[in-house]
């Protein structure tokens, strides 16, 4: 039996429905977002869903009959496989104003496709959905960024120790996939990843050699929480660079994998300006690379990545899930300082977060935390947090942290 889960993103959906004409749900295929649309129907919202042959063909054949409806909202479901009906909805959407007209849902950035002539600039807004979170599953609300930018820890929590987190980062958050154990688990992963490179990257890029595909995207899941270097990934493939780029820029559209920028708002001459790549689920990745748990556990560089990946889907599902606007970066310079995760807020202030599998921290580890706070932060309020598998939270100087990862998941719940 499928289980419910309230998911984070309902309200800014229902939010946006209220101020926007068109509001356009995006996300990897899979990750849950035919269920949230599906549990917006009433009497006065209506579902179609592209999917479908007939209906497919219906607005390949007749866009502007398409979309036409009398009823409040009409949900149109995986909109990048008739992009054609932008538009269509563009055209009715400037005649009548009236806010929530259209639900699109995508699996591809629609903005990413190559037959796409229209992004309804100025009358979408776009809210992303990623795979579940543990605060979704767990049922708690993404309070975690409020709490740390405040230092106020003193909320109840559930502790989860190093064996459990791991085991969390294993199942990732396809909610089909979580009710599956073991090597059903890891088949069900990687049977999404063929039918999304047999029928969804069509939709997005012009691939001509999947066997290189495949093999790239197995190179990108060891790369997750990497620095992006083209040259380095390709020279171990059969393929040229610029198709890397090419076959990378479509896994990007398709959701399953993601950039995270360098933060750069200094005039320090040494500070790096390389991206960092990330799978968007650390399930699918663990599923891709064949790992063992119990492999896992004891080799500490996989042990990193897997729980690099793992914070960083959680952090960023926290952040498209606030109120507040926050930007996600990461920070390296050429000294090989480095900092995992910068979160900055609207107001500039700056939340520094390092992540440790260990359960023990030490004061070396807030290194790097601590230079940035007194070199580049420059006047800014600045919070640094290291967060570790341990069972409490502890102070390790003025605005710094060592923060158990069990407190991004709140024991009150939604």
């Amino acid at each position: 039996m499928k289980k419910f889960y309230s998911r984070w993103q309902r309200h800014k959906i229902e939010q946006a429905m209220t101020t926007r004409r068109v509001v356009l749900l995006v996300g990897a295929r899979q990750c849950g977002k035919t269920t949230l649309a599906k549990q917006l129907i009433t009497e006065e919202i209506a579902y179609l869903t592209l999917d479908d042959t007939t209906l497919r063909e219906a607005a390949e054949n007749d866009p502007q009959s398409f979309v036409k409806h009398k009823l409040k909202t009409l949900i149109i479901d995986e909109i990048q496989r008739v992009p054609s009906l932008l538009p269509a909805i563009k055209k009715v959407v400037d005649e009548n104003t009236q806010a929530g007209q259209y639900l699109l849902t995508g699996s591809a950035n629609i903005q990413a496709l190559p037959s796409t002539q229209e992004s309804l600039a100025g009358r979408v807004s776009k809210v992303r959905l990623r795979p579940l979170t543990q605060g979704e599953i767990k049922g708690s609300l993404p309070d975690f960024l409020t709490h740390a930018f405040s230092q106020s820890f003193d909320f109840p929590w559930t502790f989860y120790d190093k064996d459990a987190i791991i085991e969390m980062a294993f199942r990732g958050g396809f909610p089909e996939a979580l009710t599956l154990e073991g090597r059903n688990q890891k088949k069900w992963h990687r049977d999404y990843l063929e039918a999304l490179l047999e029928r969804d990257l069509q939709d997005v890029a012009k691939v001509h050699r999947y066997d290189a595909m495949r093999e790239l995207t197995k190179v990108l899941a060891a790369w997750s929480s990497k620095f992006l270097d083209t040259s380095s990934i390709s020279s171990g493939l059969s393929i040229h660079r610029p198709t890397v780029v090419t076959y990378i820029n479509a896994l990007e559209a398709l959701y399953i994998v993601e950039r995270v920028l360098p933060w750069t708002k200094t005039d320090y001459d040494r500070v790096g300006k390389q991206s960092k790549l990330f799978m968007t689920d650390s399930g699918l990745m663990c599923s891709i690379l064949s790992w063992n748990k119990d492999q896992i556990r004891f080799d500490s560089d996989r042990l990193g990545k897997l729980m690099e990946t793992f914070i960083f889907n959680e952090l960023a599902s926290q952040i498209d899930a606030s109120e507040k606007d926050y930007e996600l970066y990461h920070y390296r310079d050429r000294v090989k300082r480095e900092i995992d995760f910068l979160i900055e807020r609207e107001d500039q202030k700056i939340l520094g977060i390092e992540v440790k599998s260990s359960s023990s921290i030490q004061k070396k580890d807030f290194n790097h935390l601590q230079w940035f706070q007194e070199n580049l932060a420059k006047g800014k309020p600045f919070v640094g947090i290291v967060l570790y598998s341990g069972d409490r939270p502890l102070s390790f100087g003025q605005n710094l942290w060592a923060i158990p990862m069990s407190m991004l998941w709140p024991s009150h719940s939604i």
